[in-house]
């Protein structure tokens, strides 16, 4: 057996392990959780939803700004397909089976490979940098396990990671990657203005997916202090994806992402009510991309992925 199958077996194995003690926890739960999920109303459970749906919208806006930061315009349909099918690459065990796709496709377009696979990268570590930023407010409230928000230290972590987003240490990180994997540099360097669009767009998805949780939440613990629900739900869940975005072993962070903010959400509300909220949401998420990738691939057969670029 090679070293890179005997790697795929052991992702394989985790995720195979984290996703039977999620369902033993559901499973444990399940009359309480099933009580809780008839707690939420119907109203509440379609705008849920729809915010769901607009998290990878909004994901797929910003990296195709930093598609035409690097060199080239791909109009929103073409860039559309190539990022939501591409992107259910990542519930494969593994770390860059996303961007892997998004670069075969988008070389149908003429987009070149290490361009497109650059972007790929950068999407990654700009989506988990900026949801760490946005979930830092939670941080003490994981490590304190309490409801209450006390402490304003997280300040300086947010600083230190805003500095990732300098365009210099980028593309300095950029060219010393593909000098190390023996690739010719890119055409373009990133701009600052690339990077606060993006940014900017990736906050919005990570509000967006986190608004869907406030709104479960508030649904079974509508007495909690709006503070530290908005706190928990939309900061927590920007903090448990950043936490399972680095799981690299396991798919799509599926487990990593739920525990984490069910323990969150399990300081303002009883356990089995957490666990409904998340149940709900890990459904919704995935849901979302099924949704979106359908419709990229549908535009791609009808387009043979021909678009032509702007």
């Amino acid at each position: 057996m090679t070293r890179s199958r005997g790697f795929d077996l052991v992702r394989i194995v985790v995720a195979l392990l984290v996703l039977v003690a999620v369902v033993v926890a559901v499973w444990r739960n399940w009359s309480d959780v099933s009580d809780h999920l008839g707690d939420i109303p119907l109203g509440t459970l379609v705008a849920a939803l729809v915010l769901s749906l607009s998290s990878p919208v909004f994901t797929q806006l910003g990296w195709r700004v930093l598609l035409a930061d690097l060199g080239t315009r791909l109009p929103l349909p073409a860039g559309a397909s190539v990022f939501f099918v591409g992107q259910l690459g990542k519930y494969l065990p593994g770390s860059v089976w996303s961007v892997v796709a998004q670069a075969d496709m988008g070389s149908r377009l003429g987009v070149p490979r290490r361009r497109m696979g650059v972007v790929g990268l950068l999407s990654i570590l700009l989506s988990v940098i900026t949801g760490a930023i946005v979930g830092i407010p939670a941080v003490p409230l994981l490590v304190a396990r309490s409801g209450e928000v006390t402490s304003l230290w997280w300040f300086a972590p947010a600083v230190v990671l805003l500095l990732l987003l300098w365009p210099r240490l980028l593309n300095w990180g950029i060219a010393t990657l593909l000098r190390l994997l023996r690739r010719e540099p890119l055409e373009h360097s990133l701009t600052a203005p690339a990077i606060a669009l993006t940014s900017m767009w990736f906050v919005l998805a990570w509000l967006s997916a986190g608004t869907s949780i406030l709104l479960l939440a508030h649904a079974l613990s509508s007495g909690t202090p709006v503070r530290d629900l908005v706190v928990t739900s939309v900061c927590g869940f920007a903090l448990a994806s950043a936490i399972g975005m680095f799981s690299i072993f396991v798919p799509a962070g599926v487990g990593v992402r739920d525990g984490v903010l069910a323990l969150l959400l399990g300081a303002l509300m009883p356990f089995p009510a957490a666990i409904a909220v998340v149940v709900v949401s890990r459904f919704f998420s995935v849901a979302a991309d099924v949704v979106v990738a359908a419709v990229g691939w549908g535009w791609a057969r009808t387009h043979h992925l021909l678009g032509s670029r702007t």
